[in-house]
C-alpha cells in the first residue's frame, strides 16, 4: 500500500500544520500588554494613536506660539528703522552746518546752538538704540563702512579710515547705514 497523505495538510500532535509551527517559532512572542491591546482591548491602540496626534499636535502650536512670540519681538525691536532712516538727512545737514560753519567768526554763536541740537537729538536717540557708527581713525570695517577711494597717508597707517565723507548709523545691531569713508595707504 501507498500513502496517499499529503506531507503539507499533516496535522501535529497539538493541530496545527507543521508551516504553522514553523512560523510561530520564528515570530517573537508578544508581551502580556500587546496581547492585552490586541486581544481584550482593540480600542486602546486607537486611542494611543489618537493620544499621540493630538501631543503633536500640541508641540506643534507651542513652535508656533513661539515663533510669533519671537517675530513679534524682532518687530517691536526695530518698529522705529523707518522714522529714523527719515532722521538721517536732518542730521547729515546739521553735521554740514557744523563742517562749514565753523570759518566765519559771525557764526559762532549760531554754530554753537547747531553743535547743541546736534548733541541733544543723538543723546535722545541713543536712549532707543540708534547710534552712530564710523570715526576717523578706526580700522576699515566692511561690515560698518563703505570704502569711496583711498588716500596714500604718511601720518596713517595703512587700513584705518582717513576721511569721513558720510557719517554711517546703526539701529542696536542693525546697520542703517554705512559710513562713506576714505581709507589710508602707504605712499607708491
Amino acid at each position: 500500500m501507498t500513502d496517499t497523505r499529503d506531507p503539507q495538510t499533516e496535522k501535529g500532535q497539538n493541530g496545527a500544520t507543521e508551516e504553522n509551527l514553523a512560523e510561530t517559532a520564528q515570530a517573537p512572542e508578544k508581551t502580556l500588554e500587546e496581547q492585552f491591546r490586541e486581544e481584550i482591548c482593540p480600542t486602546c491602540t486607537v486611542k494611543a494613536e489618537a493620544d499621540e496626534t493630538r501631543l503633536r499636535a500640541l508641540a506643534e502650536m507651542e513652535n508656533f506660539k513661539k515663533r510669533i512670540q519671537r517675530d513679534h519681538d524682532e518687530y517691536m525691536r526695530y518698529a522705529s528703522e523707518p522714522v529714523l532712516k527719515d532722521l538721517l538727512p536732518a542730521l547729515d545737514s546739521l553735521d554740514l552746518a557744523i563742517q562749514y560753519g565753523g570759518s566765519d567768526e559771525t557764526c559762532k554763536s549760531l554754530l554753537t546752538g547747531v553743535i547743541m541740537t546736534r548733541k541733544l537729538l543723538l543723546d535722545a536717540l541713543k536712549n532707543h538704540g540708534f547710534d552712530v557708527a564710523g570715526e576717523v581713525g578706526e580700522p576699515f570695517n566692511p561690515d560698518v563702512h563703505d570704502a569711496v577711494s583711498y588716500e596714500e597717508r604718511d601720518d596713517m597707517e595703512p587700513g584705518l579710515v582717513s576721511t569721513l565723507h558720510q557719517r554711517g548709523y546703526r539701529l542696536k545691531d542693525r546697520l542703517l547705514r554705512p559710513a562713506k569713508v576714505s581709507v589710508s595707504r602707504k605712499p607708491a
